[in-house]
């Protein structure tokens, strides 16, 4: 009898089983996806909910007594900001498109204002950008963007009279324009900006903010944060 020798199926003897290590790369893909996932996440977490409040825009705070109407002394004279005074910046970080505001303080702002015949017709304003504080704490990179290890000081000189209109009378609010140069980062250009001011009897108060386009300056928005923001300021001026 002849023997009969049967063989398996060509195509199970060719069959191999594919090396695990062919599929590493898949692995290190679904990896790298994850962990760009949970930084995206963590970092929307931390500007969104753990990055502090947000202070409201500098403003003009409530009068004191006496209240509104009363004719004021002659507001003629020389100003000195002092004490109380605040300046600052507001930026918009561009992440996800959220448009959250990042904000930074500082008190250490000083200058003068020269008033002559009820009109602004010289003022001096320097902030000392090396003591911007934001959630109370000193910020790196505020300091790197702006450089203010070589330029630490940001300042406003006008260039045009400033004319109130009607004499300030104590506590009614009314409303400025200036026009000068705000030097930052080396840089001086023209800005143009409204004031919310009051005479309160004893000090002159003003508040606004200035727009200001970072790139003007020479200035490169870090990333994640708009090339647009503005310099917030509170001035109490005393004589």
């Amino acid at each position: 009898m002849t023997n009969v020798t049967t063989k398996a199926p060509r195509a199970d003897q060719d069959r191999v089983v594919p090396s695990r290590k062919h599929h590493w790369w898949r692995w290190a893909v679904g990896g790298a996806g994850t962990l760009v996932v949970v930084v995206v996440a963590g970092l929307f977490v931390y500007v969104h909910f753990l990055g502090g409040a947000v202070p409201a825009p500098l403003a003009l705070p409530e009068p004191h007594a006496p209240a509104a109407g009363v004719a004021g002394a002659s507001i003629n004279g020389t100003w000195t900001v002092g004490t109380g005074s605040l300046a600052g910046y507001r930026v918009q970080e561009d992440f996800l498109g959220a448009g959250n505001s990042l904000v930074g303080r500082t008190s250490a702002v000083t200058g003068e204002v020269f008033v002559a015949h009820g009109e602004v017709t010289s003022a001096s304003i320097s902030v000392d950008l090396a003591t911007v504080k934001a959630n109370g704490k000193l910020q790196p990179g505020f300091a790197s963007t702006l450089g203010t290890a070589k330029y630490p000081d940001a300042s406003f000189t006008l260039s045009a009279p400033i004319v109130p209109g009607p004499a300030p009378v104590i506590n009614k609010v009314f409303q400025l324009n200036a026009t000068g140069r705000l030097v930052m980062h080396g840089t001086s250009y023209p800005v143009n900006f409204e004031i919310t001011a009051r005479d309160n009897g004893a000090v002159l108060e003003g508040a606004g903010s200035v727009p200001v386009v970072l790139s003007n300056w020479g200035i490169k928005a870090p990333p994640l944060i708009k090339d647009n923001g503005a310099v917030e300021f509170f001035l109490v001026m005393h004589r």
